[in-house]
């Protein structure tokens, strides 16, 4: 396996929202084989930093940070609020993530989560400049804490600006900004891409960060996905990131709502983590020398 690579997991797998007490799940985490936790920051107010900070010191763990968007945070909104709270929200969570050591933050942060429809051409090439502006405006703010941004496309079902690696490389190649980099999720990918290795080849040396799951949000190596020619992709690209499980669990009911997920995915949510990893590490091992 290419030791470059490390193998990680979001706490959104058990929990929601994370908070000070879910450094419960991080000896877990350790213990099953992995390197890296996700965080998912949803409300920095309810996480100590300094508490977290031990705990993955303690348990050996290596952070991620993800953030994203609600209704009430829009970067292409014509609404000065939308996006002003985004940006105060932001500067919560970069401080949060460059207090744990971490050098980027993902996420879609170009738009608030959801925002699909059909809009006219008029409207798309508005909102789209605004998301240029106003990135631009985060990327500097981001800057101010030595951060990197990773911008994630998502699926047509949760976005109508940014579904696929050629729309994230033509957003980036218009912000301009060298600390705007790209974060892939293999859920979104087999639902919009049509050459898996081709879009990891597309997002080239700016690709930084790694989700993944089943093209039904299920454990790695139980769907449709190509993994082979999604690792070749990463061998590629040379990709030394982390590759991080992100799926949810259905217990949470305001997060499988927002997530659509209305059933178990595996028998439990320790065994999603497992038996993800294990095929993860297998998968590499073989394509990524």
């Amino acid at each position: 396996m290419n030791e470059r690579l490390r193998f990680g997991v979001s706490t959104w797998l058990w929990q929601s929202p994370f908070t000070t007490e879910s450094i419960v799940l991080f000896p877990k985490i350790k213990a099953m084989g992995f390197d890296v936790v996700e965080i998912p920051v949803e409300n920095p107010d309810l996480i100590d930093v300094k508490i977290v900070k031990e705990a993955l010191s303690v348990n050996g763990l290596i952070p991620t940070i993800c953030i994203v968007f609600g209704d009430d945070k829009d970067l292409t909104s014509d609404e000065v609020s939308l996006y002003q709270n985004c940006f105060e929200h932001a500067e919560k969570c970069f401080e949060l993530a460059a207090s744990l050591g971490v050098g980027f933050v993902a996420g879609p942060l170009y738009a608030a989560v959801g925002k699909a429809r059909l809009a006219s051409e008029e409207q798309k090439k508005a909102e789209w400049g605004r998301a240029v502006k106003n990135l631009r405006t985060l990327s500097d703010i981001a800057k101010k804490h030595g951060l990197d941004i990773a911008l994630e496309p998502l699926n047509r079902f949760e976005s109508d600006l940014i579904n696929t690696a050629d729309d994230v490389v033509r957003l980036l190649n218009e912000i301009n900004e060298a600390n705007m980099k790209i974060i892939l999720d293999g859920f979104h990918m087999t639902i919009e891409e049509q050459d898996i290795r081709k879009a990891i080849q597309t997002a080239g040396d700016r690709l930084i960060h790694v989700q993944v799951s089943e093209n039904h949000r299920g454990i790695p190596g139980t769907g449709l996905t190509p993994w082979d020619e999604f690792a070749k992709g990463l061998a590629d690209v040379n990709y030394s990131g982390a590759v991080v499980i992100e799926s949810f669990t259905p217990e949470i009911p305001e997060l499988a709502a927002a997530v659509n997920i209305w059933k178990r995915l595996a028998i439990s949510q320790d065994e999603f983590a497992k038996k993800g990893l294990k095929f993860l590490k297998s998968t590499f091992q073989q394509n990524i020398k």
